[in-house]
């Protein structure tokens, strides 16, 4: 699921683009937990906190809802992505009967190479992939992939033709009703802040800010226009697997109480000059006081480098 919501980012940013919009992965995308989601009737709060089948259910379940057969479209306050996703769809057929809407498509700074993504383990290739934004048919596409891997249409559950893989509401459901085991589950504290956590256990929260400030400004570099999109890709992909997931794992394994354990902070890292040195910088200072993460503070080293 979590690769599928990067390509759902993905598509939501090509459409964007497509219609002459400007990404922006600024430090404003970034929330403060506990916080609303916003747009969303009636009022969900989200919130950092240890796995469980009540979080599952009470929080991802909902985000997920599918929408009901009849539902109106709604560009705010929605009660399912589904009606928001349904809205921009009536808008995009709306705007494209009174003119070209895709005049300029920007295709040059679209992610649509199809080399960048690959279905995963338990995810069907049938489901949808990355593409190129250039018209409202290729835009209902990419939104029906949004929306079929997701929260499904009603009460269809599968996000393939072929029916072998789960929208991620029903792949929630089976979680939630132990259909499928949720694993071992750390006793993590609920909305941390880096400020709370021992001194010795800041330097590695910091790490992971800093690696997920990284990411939103690879992200950013991805759909300037001119960048080597691979590479950047690449480095995406290695910031997350081989720098966040790590220093992720690590931190929930630390005491911060006789209760609880750290865990990641999701805060806006404030970089003071190049966002490379400093991070490389960031994972040398947490290795030495953790060896645990000296491979980590070479991986990090190593991909700036190359």
């Amino acid at each position: 699921m979590v690769v599928e919501e990067m390509l759902h980012l993905a598509l939501a940013t090509n459409l964007l683009l497509a219609l002459g919009g400007e990404p922006d992965f600024g430090a404003s995308l970034v929330t403060n937990y506990p916080a609303l989601m916003a747009h969303h009737k009636p009022d969900l709060m989200l919130g950092l906190g240890a796995c469980s089948a009540e979080l599952i259910r009470d929080v991802f379940m909902i985000i997920e809802q599918p929408e009901l057969p009849g539902s109106p479209p709604e560009d705010d306050n929605y009660e399912s992505l589904g009606q928001f996703y349904d809205a921009l769809l009536v808008s995009i057929d709306q705007l494209s009967d009174d003119g070209d809407l895709f005049t300029d498509h920007q295709p040059s700074r679209q992610l649509s190479d199809t080399a960048f993504y690959s279905a995963v383990q338990f995810d069907e290739d049938d489901s949808g992939g990355l593409m190129l934004i250039s018209d409202a048919a290729s835009a209902h596409t990419a939104l029906e992939i949004i929306i079929h891997q997701g929260e499904g249409l009603s009460d269809e559950k599968w996000a393939d033709e072929s029916h072998q893989e789960l929208t991620h509401y029903h792949k929630f459901a089976l979680l939630a009703d132990g259909g499928m085991p949720i694993g071992e589950v750390w006793p993590v504290t609920t909305n941390p802040r880096t400020e709370d956590f021992p001194a010795d256990i800041q330097p590695v929260s910091n790490l992971f800010n800093a690696l997920f400030g990284a990411l939103l400004l690879t992200m950013e570099e991805m759909y300037a226009g001119g960048a080597d999109q691979g590479s950047l890709v690449g480095r995406l992909y290695r910031l997350m697997s081989t720098a966040m997931t790590p220093v992720a794992h690590y931190l929930t394994s630390l005491p911060i109480s006789s209760t609880k354990n750290a865990s990641p902070t999701f805060e806006v890292y404030d970089f003071t000059g190049d966002h490379r040195s400093e991070v490389i910088s960031l994972a040398e200072r947490a290795a030495e006081l953790h060896p645990t993460l000296a491979g980590v503070a070479a991986g990090v080293a190593a991909m700036y480098s190359s």
